[in-house]
């Protein structure tokens, strides 16, 4: 006698997911670091033409690895490609920071996100979290220390499925608001550690989004303050690899300083 196959609902498909990643969450196949050596912010060298810096890669702040696999992957790639890595690193237990790979360059104690040293890399790539807090002050800083040297070229690269967020940025007035509720919802069902709010993979919050025109929308409006930084004369730009590109102030010459925001779905579409 054959089996009775009940076909699942949508919701009844997502919840069966999210158990599974629970479970996996739970079961601690994840491996942890142990508790690492910090490199005094005085002995950090970046004397590379690229970094990737990661801040804060937690399961405190992310409970459901949104970042893991993203996260694993960008610290794979750049060492296949000998780009420095940075871990910024705060005050919580080091047992739950996702990274399978636990030998950085570099380990450095930074509370809030703050950059406490000289970062003269042309091409920064930035990873972890949190969007709206933490990893901002990473860029605002790493932003506001770069200017102050006036490099000519210089390109910011946000890995997507590497950053989580909370979604504080989308706003009841954006035209993506619904969508995104929508499935912030469903993540959030039954979340563990009594999450205040749902963490999200800043690639999952623009796959909530209908149009590319909405995607550039929001990343300008979680762009480090580039207003504030950077010298009138500097030309800046905002790209989605293979998709859009816009000049988000001119430059005052030709072949002047240019600044380059680009966000990318992941380090493997580099």
């Amino acid at each position: 006698m054959g089996h009775l196959i009940v076909p699942l609902s949508l919701l009844q498909r997502c919840h069966l997911v999210l158990a599974l990643v629970v479970a996996i969450g739970a079961s601690g196949s994840f491996a942890a670091c142990h508790e690492p050596r910090l490199t005094p912010p005085e002995a950090v060298r970046i004397d590379s033409s690229s970094v990737l810096i990661v801040t804060h890669a937690s399961a405190l702040y992310d409970s459901r690895y949104a970042i893991k696999h993203g996260l694993d992957q960008a610290v794979m790639w750049a060492k296949e490609r000998r780009i420095p890595v940075v871990y910024l690193v705060d005050e919580s237990p080091i047992r739950y920071y996702e990274m399978e790979d636990c030998s950085p360059d570099y380990w450095v104690r930074s509370i809030d996100g703050e950059v406490p040293f000289d970062v003269n890399a042309r091409t920064v790539y930035f990873a972890g979290g949190h969007l709206e807090h933490c990893l901002n002050r990473t860029a605002n800083e790493v932003l506001f220390r770069q200017m102050a040297q006036r490099p000519s070229r210089t390109q910011y690269v946000f890995l997507m499925d590497a950053i989580y967020s909370n979604g504080k940025s989308v706003e009841e007035s954006d035209p993506y608001y619904k969508d995104f509720s929508i499935f912030a919802g469903v993540v959030s069902y039954g979340r563990p550690g009594g999450e205040a709010a749902p963490r999200v993979s800043l690639l999952e919050i623009a796959g909530a989004m209908k149009s590319i025109r909405h995607q550039v929308d929001y990343f300008r409006k979680i762009l480090p303050r580039w207003d504030r930084s950077t010298p009138a004369d500097y030309e800046i730009n905002l790209t989605i690899k293979d998709l859009q590109s816009e000049t988000l102030r001119k430059g005052k010459s030709f072949g002047g300083p240019k600044l380059e925001f680009i966000f990318v779905e992941s380090a493997d579409s580099l």
